[in-house]
């Protein structure tokens, strides 16, 4: 796909308080386009897998060079998290300290030729249910999940639109940052109707904003002053109205790397830019920001002890211990936030 720098201004984020966004057109159908997945066969024993089934890996990630002198063990160091698939890992995990801070943020690395996106909703974001898939992963799904992480805003704070299961829960917007599920379970990250688009093969778009990483690099809105533009933050102590937020604060955001893998990036005490430096220090080329503030973001990782065990609180792990939701989470019938899980691709499987 062709890389696009995206310099379009935005209107700051509203608060949690905010109205829906208003309505903008249908998105547009075009001939499909798609996903194609570059990687280069690391293991032996992979090949003359089914059509539709899991394919070669990916390369595995090279270590990443620390911003700084290093300050944290094993800092830029990758490690196997999660089940694998056919014994090949498919989720490698690492820290960073960003550039100008102290805290380690969580580096997360996806296979996406091993692994199968799917988009979870909520009866709070976006709303507007029933769902297929919503909160607790039943155990159909827990058979082969081996990863799941965070969704984005509140749609009436996202000033973006949402599409699943067949329906456009609220109309997708032109230029906002969008992470895009094909019927393969293929995923990639871009900007709607420019990187990405309408195609009858997309099952599931979840925008949020507008991108923070073109051309691999942050962009000019990332790279700007102006932070409150990506959304109200929590003060230092409390999350109260009438407490004012603050520039570093826990963010996560999302990107595809050139050869196709997804990258998720986490951290404490982060400003756009830091997080933007983050995930194209992992090689991601296109990127977005997902939720915000200390109650939301997570990335955890599933490894049961029997090779076709169910995925469960017991057996799975956070990438940062620090954050407050953590592999119980996407299991509480109470989540009523979206997510994303990865799920080991299954021969012949396709996302519905």
């Amino acid at each position: 796909m062709r890389l696009v720098v995206l310099a379009a201004a935005v209107a700051l984020v509203t608060s949690c308080s905010a109205g829906k966004p208003a309505a903008t057109a249908s998105p547009r159908v075009i001939s499909p386009s798609t996903a194609k997945r570059a990687g280069t066969a690391l293991h032996s024993g992979l090949s003359g897998r089914a059509a539709g089934g899991a394919g070669s890996p990916l390369p595995v990630p090279a270590a990443l060079a620390p911003f700084g002198t290093p300050s944290v063990a094993g800092e830029g160091t990758w490690r196997p998290a999660g089940r694998s698939v056919d014994g090949v890992p498919t989720v490698y995990e690492t820290t960073l300290v960003p550039p100008g801070g102290t805290k380690p943020a969580g580096v997360a690395w996806m296979d996406t030729a091993l692994l199968s996106a799917r988009l979870y909703s909520g009866s709070k974001s976006p709303g507007g249910g029933p769902y297929r898939y919503t909160a607790p992963i039943e155990p159909a799904q827990a058979v082969s999940l081996v990863a799941a992480f965070n969704g984005g805003f509140k749609m009436a704070d996202a000033h973006g639109g949402y599409y699943t299961e067949g329906r456009v829960i609220y109309p997708l917007v032109p230029g906002a940052a969008s992470l895009v599920i094909y019927a393969n379970g293929t995923a990639t990250v871009g900007a709607w109707d420019s990187d990405v688009r309408m195609t009858p093969d997309v099952v599931a778009v979840r925008q949020n904003l507008v991108p923070l990483i073109a051309g691999g690099r942050p962009t000019a809105l990332a790279a700007s002053a102006d932070w409150q533009a990506w959304g109200s933050t929590c003060g230092a102590s409390s999350c109260a109205a009438s407490v004012p937020g603050i520039e570093h604060q826990w963010r996560s955001g999302l990107g595809v790397t050139a050869d196709g893998a997804l990258v998720y990036a986490v951290g404490p005490a982060l400003d756009p830019l830091q997080l933007a430096q983050l995930l194209a220090r992992a090689g991601v080329v296109r990127g977005m920001q997902l939720d915000i503030n200390p109650s939301w973001p997570v990335f955890a990782s599933y490894d049961p002890a029997a090779p076709g065990g169910l995925a469960a609180p017991s057996n799975g792990s956070k990438l940062l211990t620090s954050t407050k939701q953590g592999p119980w989470t996407f299991f509480e019938p109470w989540w009523a936030r979206d997510f994303v899980t990865m799920s080991a691709r299954q021969a012949g499987s396709a996302i519905g």
